[in-house]
């Protein structure tokens, strides 16, 4: 079913919407996690992974899914379908893995959040926070949603062997079509 173009607009808007709020959250979160790799001064890293978490938890997880949603209603309401172009697919698996990354990594963000709430943590045990794990996560996701913009601006060509099969099934009705007009009369 393809979507009328004042909704196909509209869903295509949120699309955009989220998924540059993701990419705009992870540049922040980013700073944030390089500032607590690199900061000498305890009180910053650790409100620095009270920040990650809450942003984490509050922009990153929602803005991830609602990506993901909108992405799937966006392909599956236009002639790009979902399994018919390799830039579709691949952006579908991209997002997929991001989010799951980062449903994955929260929990890890959560427990060193909960460390550096912690006023009775030790030296040593605050030595953890300053590990790169959250500058890495960052940075991959980074790389993973710029991949997403590329591949959205310049749509490479390649259609899947489904998106083939459909296609050549477009041709054949419409030839059909074409050749015989009663045909078009007597279907549903």
């Amino acid at each position: 079913m393809t979507m009328r173009p004042g909704v196909r607009k509209f869903a295509l808007t949120a699309h955009v919407t989220f998924s540059v709020g993701w990419l705009g959250a992870v540049a922040g979160s980013m700073a944030i996690a390089v500032a607590a790799v690199t900061s000498q001064d305890p009180q910053i890293v650790r409100g620095a992974y009270l920040t990650l978490e809450l942003t984490g938890w509050y922009a990153l997880v929602p803005l991830a899914l609602a990506s993901l949603l909108t992405g799937l209603v966006q392909s599956l309401g236009t002639t790009w379908g979902l399994f018919r172009h390799y830039w579709v697919l691949f952006k579908l698996l991209m997002n997929l893995f991001a989010t799951i990354v980062l449903l994955l990594y929260m929990q890890t963000l959560s427990f060193l959040a909960g460390l550096a709430a912690d006023p009775a943590a030790s030296a040593t045990e605050l030595s953890v926070l300053r590990s790169p794990t959250a500058v890495i996560h960052t940075g991959g996701a980074m790389l993973l949603l710029l991949l997403a913009v590329i591949l959205s601006v310049y749509k490479p060509r390649g259609m899947t062997a489904y998106g083939q099969r459909k296609k050549a099934d477009r041709s054949a009705r419409q030839h059909s079509s074409a050749s015989h007009p009663q045909l078009l009369m007597s279907q549903p």
